[in-house]
């Protein structure tokens, strides 16, 4: 598996897992969590996507009970996670409202709260999960500098953060922010022209897609796209998935997609992907298939 650095203290796997559903399978015990990491692993994908509000804020807990299980586990793995979103569920359960929280209190108290329930004294990459309309730049950037000066977060970086976003919090820090994930997909394409992925590839930071599948549309959907996506996933021996995020690895961009299912042979084909040859002609087919008509 193709590995990507985004700092000297921080490299991830090309694919990444997602985690955020693991709160809605039936089995949330330790050992059946190990078992879907286990498949990831196996396959070279070591790094693992949360975010505090996953599962009701339930997720990262479910991931530290197999982190307890076996404490050697943790040395095998990336762990990211997310903090600034606010529902009134789990610890928020009070709250009236669901709003964004960038204040120094807040997000020193979400890593703090992060470690506990994922039973590790380290995050490897921390994430403004979402723009904040309140943010006090000065006071966001301060307290993301002071969690990775601290040892408890080895990087940070953003989750759905437009240029100008990501511009506006960098220039109060010191830390470099090390990605953005965004929604990119072949059901999502506004970021390949929209200017997104133009300004994170002209200063070569590594970005990270979620809902590569467009939230499962992509799997279930027909059409035209679909038709051709199973056309080269057949030609190739691997499924329609595969070649949807293949479609993805193609972009020289580098995009780091996220996955996420809690079914144990779903996750030991995300893979496969890598295995996917694209050439430019096959990729603008798909491109167009993705759009709804031929690029002009």
């Amino acid at each position: 598996m193709q590995r990507v650095n985004l700092t000297n203290d921080v490299t991830l796997s090309r694919l990444v897992y997602g985690m955020w559903r693991v709160g809605d399978d039936a089995d949330t015990s330790p050992a059946h969590v190990r078992a879907k990491i286990d498949a990831c692993l196996a396959q070279g994908i070591t790094t693992l996507d949360q975010a505090d509000i996953y599962g009701g804020y339930t997720a990262e807990a479910i991931l530290g009970s197999a982190l307890r299980a076996d404490p050697s586990l943790r040395g095998q793995v990336e762990i990211v996670t997310k903090c600034d979103i606010v529902a009134p569920a789990g610890r928020y359960a009070d709250r009236r409202c669901k709003y964004y929280d960038t204040s120094r209190a807040h997000i020193l108290a979400s890593v703090d709260y992060s470690l506990r329930d994922m039973a590790t004294d380290y995050i490897d990459l921390l994430l403004i999960h979402r723009p904040d309309p309140l943010m006090d730049h000065q006071e966001t950037g301060a307290a993301l500098d002071e969690v990775v000066r601290s040892g408890k977060v080895r990087a940070v970086g953003v989750s759905n953060f437009r240029p100008w976003d990501w511009e506006l919090l960098q220039s109060a820090m010191s830390t470099p922010l090390a990605t953005n994930q965004i929604e990119i997909s072949l059901g999502h394409l506004d970021p390949l022209t929209n200017g997104d992925v133009a300004f994170h590839q002209r200063h070569a930071h590594a970005m990270m897609a979620w809902s590569p599948l467009g939230g499962g549309s992509l799997m279930t959907g027909n059409g035209e796209l679909a038709d051709r996506l199973d056309q080269i996933a057949a030609a190739q021996g691997v499924d329609r998935a595969a070649v949807a995020v293949a479609f993805l690895l193609r972009h020289p961009s580098m995009i780091l997609p996220v996955l996420g299912t809690n079914n144990l042979d779903r996750i030991a084909a995300i893979g496969d992907a890598a295995k996917v040859e694209i050439d430019r002609q096959t990729w603008f087919w798909l491109y167009e298939a993705g759009l709804g008509r031929e690029v002009a």
